[in-house]
């Protein structure tokens, strides 16, 4: 006997009532509350249920051992970011902005697999998914493309296929009958992910969902959807830029520290293997305001150029504008300049720029942004051959970094004569590399020896 129960949910978060709310208590949405209809089958308690005996497993077993289980999808970059690659019975979650390339990276990574792989389209149809695999030039007989969006017609199809990998594209497509929700609703998009996580446990298959985000920039469905997945990975780039960055925030089999970069072609996605050539190819020699510094992502360190632009403020509020850089932190080391360096930068108008689109959120990067204003007030340009890596505390001193062997290698190979680091101890004999390693304790110090 079934019991029909009628619930609100927001669509925003999956905030559940029992009637409608104009404002989400959760998260402060308004008008996002829709009825949903949940069936609950009265069961009767037994007793005397017999409980089936599992096999214990020593910890040390050799089939527990997750290196060799992974499937290569041949991308390094795209491998690096999951953690060296698949992982059978694992379910993947790529998420990212309309058209910024989801369903071409995906594609072009299970086009490598050599074992069967099913992609279920829900929402591109036949030709365009063969126009897309003509234009990517993909050939492979053991890629498959299912087009439907009932989710119990694809579990009985994979059933009988056995896949190896399955994609979904989207989940915001796929729906179950059993529910009365629409695609996209969060109860299902909530129970179909939880099918598919069941269907992968089971019969050992490696899922990838591709996934939408809201326009604040978070996956859309309900917050269980990050929980029930093993990993998220976020999709971004700006769409100025021909440059894509995959990141993973939640991995159970890997880091979430790496990141994989990639340049947007004409015939799909290309692997960027030196971003740091790339992020400054288009840079301008000589300019004041153009700093270079060395950032460090996941286990990679990567050269990116700050550039500044300070201008006297006409109106009585100066403005203060990023891209790429905390805004919150450009006022710490604006109010540093002011009182340690006596520079009146509440008189000023700041513009300040992470090129290449590139955004970031370390704080070995606070001398290399002082430098590049304190350039752009002076009119004198740093020299081009030359790294500025640091953090600027409060008092004005230069703070140690992590990490600075790795972007001190990294500087040196691309061919800058000099690098400007904090005193700290260095693991790597200055004798060993051509590069000329200063090390300073204050911004004052800093300044004197990159402009002066």
């Amino acid at each position: 006997m079934s019991v029909v129960r009628k619930k609100f949910v927001c669509q925003n978060c999956g905030y559940e009532s029992i009637q409608w709310l104009g404002k989400c208590p959760s998260c402060g949405s308004w008008n996002t509350f829709s009825e949903e209809i949940e069936k609950k089958t009265k069961t009767h308690q037994i007793s005397s249920r017999k409980h089936e005996v599992k096999s214990i497993f020593a910890l040390n077993n050799e089939k527990l051992k997750i290196d060799s289980i992974r499937i290569k999808t041949g991308i390094k970059e795209f491998d690096r970011v999951l953690g060296g690659g698949l992982i059978q019975g694992s379910i993947v979650l790529i998420a990212g902005d309309p058209g910024i390339g989801k369903s071409t990276l995906v594609l072009q990574a299970v086009s490598n697999i050599e074992s069967k792989v099913i992609y279920v389209t829900g929402e591109e149809s036949l030709e365009q998914i063969s126009l897309r695999a003509s234009r990517l030039k993909i050939k492979n007989e053991n890629l498959f493309i299912l087009p439907e969006t009932n989710l119990n017609l694809i579990l009985e199809i994979f059933e009988k296929e056995a896949p190896s990998v399955v994609v979904i594209d989207s989940i915001q497509t796929i729906y179950r009958d059993e529910l009365d929700g629409s695609p996209g609703t969060i109860g299902q998009i909530r129970e179909c992910t939880a099918q598919l996580m069941e269907f992968a446990k089971k019969y050992n298959v490696a899922v990838i969902i591709i996934g939408h985000i809201t326009k604040d920039g978070l996956i859309a469905g309900p917050k269980a959807l990050e929980h029930i997945v093993d990993t998220v990975i976020q999709f971004s780039g700006e769409k100025n830029y021909s440059f894509r960055i995959l990141r993973a925030i939640k991995n159970r089999f890997g880091s979430t520290n790496e990141i994989g970069i990639f340049e947007m072609q004409e015939n799909g996605l290309k692997e960027v293997e030196n971003p740091s050539q790339i992020f400054l190819a288009e840079r301008e020699y000589g300019s004041s305001g153009s700093v270079v510094t060395s950032i460090i992502e996941g286990t990679r360190p990567i050269l990116v150029e700050v550039q500044a632009l300070v201008t006297p403020s006409g109106y009585g509020m100066a403005q203060r504008v990023t891209t790429g850089f905390d805004l919150r932190r450009l006022s710490i080391l604006l109010a540093v300049i002011e009182k340690r360096l006596n520079y009146k930068m509440s008189q000023n108008n700041v513009f300040l720029n992470i090129a290449g689109g590139v955004e970031i959120d370390e704080p070995a990067a606070d001398l290399a942004v002082c430098s590049a204003i304190i350039s752009s007030i002076k009119d004198i340009p740093a020299d081009s051959l030359t790294c500025v890596v640091g953090e600027v505390g409060l008092g004005g001193e230069i703070r140690g970094i992590s990490n600075l062997e790795k972007r001190i290698q990294e500087a040196n190979k691309l061919g800058f004569k000099e690098i400007v680091t904090p005193v700290q101890k260095i693991n790597i004999k200055f004798s060993d590399l051509p590069i000329k390693i200063v090390q300073v304790k204050t911004l004052k110090e800093a300044i004197k020896e990159i402009l002066e």
